[in-house]
């Protein structure tokens, strides 16, 4: 997608995918990755998740990379937290603690910047992205993460044809495409529900690289 359809959809207020709750596989898997609480989480394309906050709470140090500093900015102001201005080469964004919050392109995110991230957690990402750009997003994921890092993620099907996206629909088979390779890649479960008419299927996978 380009940037500025990201833009123009945050300056709209239009963010049906924002959750008001914390997302109920992150709660309900989490736990089942054994991840230390003291390790880094990624969170790619974060807007302005709750599901960040709940991280913290287990005892992780968050990254999360938004395109937009106007969600950055609401999630400040709606979860009343004060922040000082992050220093980095490619990104503007908020430094809290236990918490980095960069603004700018994902793709700009380096090794360097994730030397001490041990999983990443994934709802909002893969299918905010086109087909195209999908592949090339997991392979920057790949390229910066070591093996061994947990994945979580969560993915929508649906018939692409009938609904337009983001969020785009991701089939089973795109993912073991795109994480071929992968120690573990389970389905965990799965929820039913109806967007504009459609029966949508939400989906967690486990991965680990």
């Amino acid at each position: 997608m380009e940037a500025n359809f990201w833009h123009e959809m945050w300056a709209s207020g239009e963010v049906g995918f924002h959750q008001q709750k914390i997302n109920q596989f992150l709660a309900s898997h989490w736990q089942e990755f054994g991840i230390e609480p003291n390790c880094e989480v990624l969170v790619p394309l974060c807007g302005k998740s709750l599901d960040m906050l709940w991280l913290r709470e287990q005892g992780h140090s968050v990254i999360g990379v938004e395109l937009s500093q106007k969600a950055l900015d609401e999630f400040l102001v709606e979860n009343q937290l004060s922040a000082k201005d992050v220093e980095h080469e490619k990104y503007c964004g908020y430094q809290l603690p236990e918490m980095m919050l960069l603004c700018g392109d994902f793709f700009h995110l380096s090794e360097q910047d994730t030397s001490k991230v041990k999983a990443v957690y994934d709802r909002a990402a893969l299918i905010a992205l086109p087909p195209q750009m999908r592949a090339q997003y997991v392979a920057h994921i790949r390229q910066l993460m070591p093996q061994g890092t947990r994945i979580l993620l969560v993915t929508m099907e649906y018939e692409q044809s009938l609904m337009q996206g983001p969020p785009f629909a991701v089939m089973p088979d795109e993912v073991e495409r795109l994480y071929s390779g992968v120690q573990s890649l389970s389905t965990v479960q799965e929820m039913a529900f109806e967007r504009k008419g459609n029966r949508v299927i939400e989906r967690v996978y486990k991965i680990v690289l």
